[in-house]
């Protein structure tokens, strides 16, 4: 009897236990979502963004690729993930043999390309287990004219007085930008804009990605945004970042509906200043008009290289020739949210080429050595903190202002003191400020005094800490 009764309790677990079919099959990605905590503005304020271009990252190009050096971009310090475009391109008015990553032939798809929409989820799950979280570049703007809106809705565009659809227009001369490859879509069609904002929705939603860069954000209605980040966060939260500035169409407006936005002027101006035209002064005045108009809410991204001015304007060298690792470093240290792009971290000393494939060799050096030591300071120090709760910001006063920038950020007992001499030359200095502290790389004493004469090299930098 008691093998009849152990026989039947058996087969009544076995029963209970689900099909080894159904328990294979992998979570949805919404039903995996706890595997990363919700972006919070606490994890903004110290993270480290790094621009992925999938095509130029690995001599594959392809999603599973670049998902295998994950855990490099996690000793690095990153905390969110870039990836440029992954839509599908036209082949219509097509430049270059691949043509551009911004000529979207259809938002809701994966260019074939990189691989398959189960191969970018799973780049998207592994990043999360390793606490990373993932954003698209989004091209709300135009689209390539294979998509299929131009046969099958062509009012979803702008039109000439002739009734032909036409590219992008340069707001400030009236005049076409010369991307032919793109068209203009029309955001007074109401039709239009709810199709893009459920294709932005079905990212989040269906996949389970973190955000957006917005490419061009002012090209777009700012009341597109605000239905559509409402719509978005509803989901769940997001990270949004438009590529604008306050001196672009929307002004301030615009920039206090995202998370965070480019400093365009300050990447000019440190590449001015690496070539001597300006000083540490006019560096010195940029960062305190930006703090000033921004405002601690909208956080700036510090940035010496991205797709576009490696591309179009020179490497890291051609640009900033031995003053590199300096506008680094204050890329991480000065308020604001610091961007690698691919390559970088390896010293990338060529121009990739935009439409059509190339790579770079994956070396790691002294850069790596930097930003791993960078990443980990921006990641853990509260006084690196940027946003509406970030670390004070104090300008250091010296007798070398023209050649010497020199500051302070502390929160909650953290201090951090950094200086660098922003030019060719050597500088002999005194500065008003005492303290103890102890070297970023090493931790090694390092003792600061009113009393002290200091000797800098050319674009030497100290970070210490209190």
């Amino acid at each position: 009897m008691r093998k009849i009764t152990t026989l039947i309790f058996g087969l009544f677990l076995m029963a209970c236990q689900p099909k080894k079919e159904e328990a294979r099959q992998p979570k949805s990605p919404l039903e995996s979502k706890n595997v990363i905590a919700p972006i919070t503005e606490n994890m903004i304020a110290h993270s480290v963004l790094y621009e992925a271009n999938i095509r130029q990252y690995s001599n594959e190009g392809t999603f599973n690729a670049f998902a295998e050096d994950l855990p490099v971009l996690k000793k690095m310090g990153v905390k969110i993930i870039w990836l440029m475009p992954i839509n599908p391109i036209s082949t219509t008015k097509s430049k270059g043999p691949l043509g551009s990553y911004y000529a979207i032939s259809d938002y809701t798809k994966v260019n074939p390309e990189f691989g398959t929409l189960e191969d970018f989820q799973n780049l998207v799950s592994k990043a999360h287990r390793l606490g990373m979280y993932v954003i698209l570049d989004w091209v709300p703007g135009h689209t390539g004219w294979d998509h299929h809106w131009i046969k099958e809705n062509s009012d979803f565009y702008l039109k000439n007085r002739k009734g032909e659809i036409i590219d992008p227009i340069d707001f400030r001369t009236g005049k076409s930008f010369g991307w032919t490859d793109v068209a203009d879509l029309n955001y007074n069609n109401m039709e239009m804009s709810e199709a893009m904002r459920q294709a932005m929705i079905y990212w989040v939603k269906e996949v389970n990605i973190d955000g957006y860069r917005i490419d061009q954000a002012y090209a777009v209605p700012q009341e597109f945004y605000e239905t559509t980040f409402a719509a978005l966060k509803e989901v769940k939260p997001v990270f949004l970042l438009a590529e604008t500035d306050v001196y672009h169409p929307g002004g301030i407006g615009l920039v206090s509906k995202f998370d965070a936005t480019y400093d365009w002027p300050g990447h000019h101006l440190t590449k001015d200043v690496a070539k001597g035209e300006k000083t540490a002064i006019d560096y010195s005045r940029h960062i305190q008009k930006s703090l000033r108009i921004y405002g601690p809410e909208n956080i700036l991204v510090n940035f010496i290289s991205n797709h576009d001015e490696n591309s179009w304007n020179g490497t890291i060298k051609e640009s900033y020739g031995e003053a590199g690792h300096s506008f680094m470093a204050l890329n991480f240290t000065t308020p604001g949210m610091p961007l690698i792009y691919s390559g970088q971290e390896y010293d990338l000393n060529k121009r990739l080429r935009f439409f059509e494939k190339d790579s770079f060799p994956k070396v790691a050096g002294k850069t790596m050595e930097l930003i791993q030591q960078l990443g980990a300071l921006k990641n853990n120090h509260k006084a690196l903190a940027s946003g509406k709760n970030g670390g004070s910001f104090k300008k250091l006063k010296t007798t070398k202002d023209n050649q010497i920038y020199a500051f302070k950020r502390g929160k909650e007992g953290d201090t951090l003191v950094v200086i660098a001499n922003l030019s060719k030359d050597y500088a002999q200095f005194t500065m008003p400020f005492d303290g103890e502290f102890h070297r970023y790389q090493d931790y090694k004493p390092k003792r600061l005094s009113s009393s002290y004469q200091y000797d800098m090299k050319p674009w030497e930098f100290w970070i210490l800490i209190q």
